[in-house]
């Protein structure tokens, strides 16, 4: 029996080519200011230095349902996805399925 999903669960989420891009480029900017020695006490700023891993497409990571587009099985839900370090990342109107920029239900172990 196949479930829908609904905010709170838990769920995989395969990274696109654009993910990681994105990912990867946000992280090697935080790199590199600090490496220039620009700290947020310097700058008197409050964004998040984005620091981790650098990821691939095809990785697969844990994620959050923060909101679902109907109430189906087949409906597109909306993701806060766990990275490896600390930050996140917002992946929007997502479909399940086995592909990248897709969810799926984690394997019973």
């Amino acid at each position: 029996m196949t479930q829908a999903p609904s905010i709170g669960r838990i769920v995989h989420y395969k990274l696109s080519e654009q993910d990681a891009v994105q990912i990867n480029k946000r992280r090697a900017d935080a790199k590199n200011l600090n490496a220039a020695g620009v700290t947020l006490a310097s700058q008197g700023l409050g964004p998040q230095i984005h620091i981790g891993n650098g990821v691939q497409a095809g990785d697969v990571f844990p994620a959050i349902v923060v909101r679902v587009w109907g109430g189906t099985q087949g409906s597109s839900i909306q993701l806060q996805v766990f990275l490896d370090g600390n930050d996140t990342l917002w992946a929007t109107s997502v479909n399940e399925g086995d592909g990248e920029r897709q969810w799926s239900w984690p394997p019973r172990v």
